[in-house]
């Protein structure tokens, strides 16, 4: 599996494997992307993990219409993730920033 951070108010857009971009009509479905329960808080802003299959090289992500209303002065509208990490990548990274666990359900952890 591999992983990125995403702000919140920010959402997945296209997808690219190793063959292009994802087609669901030629994989038969969805590419495997969830939000995980763990986020970081950065300078007042949340940045929640999510979890992808080995199989995808790139996502694009972009604001979403509530985000981009609220920032109309500033020029990002997409970005495309080139660089998605490894587990050990994210350990890391929840070591050395302020990390906050939400928890949905009791079930998850025991």
């Amino acid at each position: 599996m591999k992983y990125f951070f995403l702000s919140e108010g920010w959402t997945v857009g296209r997808v690219w494997a190793s063959d292009g971009q994802w087609q669901v009509s030629a994989w038969r479905r969805q590419p495997d992307i969830h939000q995980l329960n763990i986020c970081l808080v950065e300078q007042n802003e949340m940045m929640w993990l999510y979890q992808v299959e080995d199989t995808v090289l790139m996502v694009e992500v972009m604001p979403t219409a509530q985000v981009q209303v609220g920032r109309a002065g500033q020029s990002i509208g997409q970005v495309v993730l080139k660089r998605l990490i490894s587990a050990e990548q994210v350990i890391e990274r929840l070591g050395t920033a302020s990390a906050r666990c939400q928890l949905q359900s009791l079930e998850a952890v025991v």
